[in-house]
């Protein structure tokens, strides 16, 4: 019997259940859960991206499982599959990595391997969910598996109120979801509201509500709330498939709903998705660069990146609605594209902040630095995804940035007023986002890897051990063979963007080398060339050097600007290196400054950096919220006599108000 490809991946994620029940079962063998279930885990996601490739126009399922008359229907389609593959090279990594990773937290692994397990097995059913009962069933499953995985250390307060905020979070957008699939009318199958046709302001009501549902899960502003917190609290490995692969199902889901079941597209819906996205990238980029905490830096650079890809997908539906296909088809694949970046330079840049973390026990980026002399495994890995993420080229995260540009850059006039001024603004803005990325990943990797280490014990960390290695190499693998083989990958997406927006980037526009999103006479790029120019430039310079100066250098000391002794403390701080773009969005900022004083024996100097749009929406809801239920607390006495009362008066009221 041929097992199709919508077999094989559901079979992956039975067995990522399966996988899950045996590392609870046992869980007093620590050694055989990390050394045997997460790499056979690893596994499973390896033929779930496998079987995802190769899958090929649509396949369908139901299954008995549901209520009688409910079946669960599946469908695997371009889309599905292309998300699948993410789903399915990320977890390979990470499940590697986790190998590795969790063997100092023995005694969480047999809970923790349930959650996780679940937690992907969900994530693959909300992909091949093909109505919205089994859609919100393995959303519920992913949201509690995932809150769970960030309360792994429940007993210390600030986790646990991070993980309430992010299942209050997720409950509010899954609210927005249910009523998005109700207000779509007729049968709870997807292929049921694929044919019905709403009307302008109907179909309008269900855009805003799926928009704020599915937003509310990537993060985007000013739904964004959670996400910096519950990544820091959460271990690495799940912040690496949080950021690097759920995000991701928000993503799918709003452009299953956008453009997939509803039968129309408006252009103010993209323009609104196109502000939104803008507003999400700047603010992520901005709060990104004033971070100290190396798990808050990443969470709020996802916000970053959630905010270009609501670009890229705002741009396609513009397109889209004004006929335009072929030019939202390259924006579309840019999104899709950036998506997949994203998994992998996030993931692993996640990983190597775990990594650090388990061998100085520290977070915040003043007490680290010069960590490539003990971890130069981790160093090169964090390089790559830096570089990756900061948009350079041959990297992946270039190509993505690359191809959305192209798309405001080749524009033509389109048919209203206001666009045309919204376009060239919103990529002056798209730049100024990539600038700012770059910025921070200097930070980042400077602060952390470079200089002298701010701490004595960091001179006794250890490296990555061989599994972690293993995870962090297919990691940064995939930046790289991502950055080079764009015509493959666009190629790949061309099924999906054929079925969202009718029309796809096509394969004939350039040759394997030379990546043409519109015409070889108006743009290209070729990432192999670019690759070998630099390699050959840089060579060239070595040997040059070696052969002009060998001998002749004298080496000595560096001149330390008149210091006779240079030490750590001299170096860039994570709040020095932050201090210009504090300065110049110092509005958006709500800062707490503790100065030291002048005579001070050893002056230290803080600066805590807060989200006002939680000060300013969130915190005052809370406590109203909170006022008025303590109003409603007075009722309880705790008397019978008292409720009697209250029963006895309700009776009168209502007799004397009845008509």
């Amino acid at each position: 019997m041929n097992l199709l490809p919508i077999d094989l991946i559901v079979s992956s994620a039975l067995l990522w259940i399966a996988l899950g029940l045996v590392g609870l079962a046992a869980r007093k063998q620590p050694a055989f859960v990390r050394n045997a279930v997460f790499p056979v885990g690893a596994l499973a996601g390896l033929l779930v991206a496998a079987s995802a490739f190769s899958s090929r126009g649509v396949e369908t399922a139901i299954s008995l499982l549901g209520l009688p008359d409910l079946p669960f229907h599946l469908r695997l389609d371009s889309l599905s599959a292309f998300f699948l593959f993410i789903l399915g090279c990320a977890a390979f990594g990470v499940s590697i990595y986790s190998a590795g990773y969790f063997k100092n937290d023995e005694k969480h692994i047999g809970p923790l391997c349930l959650q996780y397990h679940v937690f992907l097995a969900a994530m693959v059913f909300v992909l091949l969910a093909d109505d919205a009962f089994l859609f919100m069933i393995s959303w519920e499953a992913m949201a509690l598996s995932s809150y769970f995985l960030v309360t792994t250390d429940h007993r210390i307060p600030e986790i646990r109120r991070a993980g309430f905020l992010y299942l209050l979070m997720a409950h509010l957008g899954a609210l927005g979801i249910l009523l998005y699939f109700g207000s779509m009318g007729g049968d709870y199958s997807f292929d049921a509201m694929r044919k019905s046709h709403l009307t302008d302001l109907h179909a309008t009501f269900a855009f805003l509500l799926a928009l704020f549902g599915f937003g509310a899960k990537a993060g985007m502003l000013p739904l964004h709330v959670w996400l910096p917190e519950a990544h820091p609290a959460a271990p690495s490995p799940v912040s690496a498939l949080m950021s690097g692969v759920m995000l991701k199902t928000a993503i799918y889901g709003l452009l299953r709903a956008v453009f997939d079941l509803l039968h129309l597209q408006l252009w103010w819906w993209g323009a609104l998705i196109l502000g939104i996205g803008l507003a999400t990238a700047l603010f992520g980029a901005i709060f990104s660069a004033v971070q100290s905490d190396m798990k808050r830096l990443l969470a709020y650079s996802s916000v970053e990146n959630i905010g270009i890809i609501f670009v890229g997908i705002g741009l396609a539906v513009i397109f889209k609605a004004y006929a335009m296909n072929s030019l939202a088809a390259l924006a579309l694949v840019a999104a899709l594209y950036h998506c997949l970046n994203h998994a992998f330079f996030k993931s692993l840049l996640f990983l190597c902040t775990g990594s650090v973390l388990h061998a100085t026990g520290e977070r915040n980026l003043g007490k680290l630095g010069g960590l490539i002399r003990t971890m130069p495994w981790v160093a090169w890995s964090a390089l790559i995804g830096a570089l990756a993420i900061a948009g350079l080229p041959p990297l992946n995260g270039f190509v993505s940035e690359w191809l959305l540009l192209q798309a405001f850059l080749f524009t033509p006039g389109l048919p209203h007023s206001y666009l045309n001024m919204l376009i060239p603004v919103a990529a002056a803005a798209l730049v100024l986002t990539g600038a700012a990325a770059g910025y921070v990943m200097v930070k980042f990797f400077g602060i952390v890897f470079l200089g002298q280490a701010r701490e004595e014990k960091l001179h006794d960390a250890h490296g990555a051990g061989k599994w972690e290695r293993a995870g962090l190499s297919w990691l940064a693998g995939g930046c790289i063979l991502l950055g080079l083989v764009p015509f493959f990958v666009i190629n790949h997406l061309s099924g999906a963007s054929m079925l969202l927006v009718g029309s796809s980037l096509a394969a004939d526009k350039g040759s394997w080398l030379f990546l043409s999103p519109i015409s070889p006479a108006r743009a290209s790029y070729s990432p192999l060339l670019f690759l070998i120019v630099t390699c050959g430039a840089t060579l060239l310079s070595f040997l040059m050097v070696r052969r002009l100066y060998h001998g002749r250098v004298r080496r000595t000391m560096p001149w330390n600007c008149g210091y006779p002794i240079w030490n750590a403390r001299m170096q860039d701080t994570s709040e020095g290196f932050g201090q210009p773009i504090r300065q110049i969005f110092d509005p958006f900022f709500k800062m707490e400054r503790k100065l030291p004083s002048p005579f001070d024996a050893m002056p230290k100097y803080s600066a805590k950096t807060e989200d006002r749009i939680w000060h300013s929406l969130y915190l005052p809801f809370g406590n109203m919220v909170e006022y008025v239920a303590n109003l409603f607390g007075k009722i309880q006495q705790g008397r019978i006599l008292v409720y009697l009362l209250y029963n006895f008066v309700t009776l009168i009221a209502l007799l004397l108000f009845m008509p």
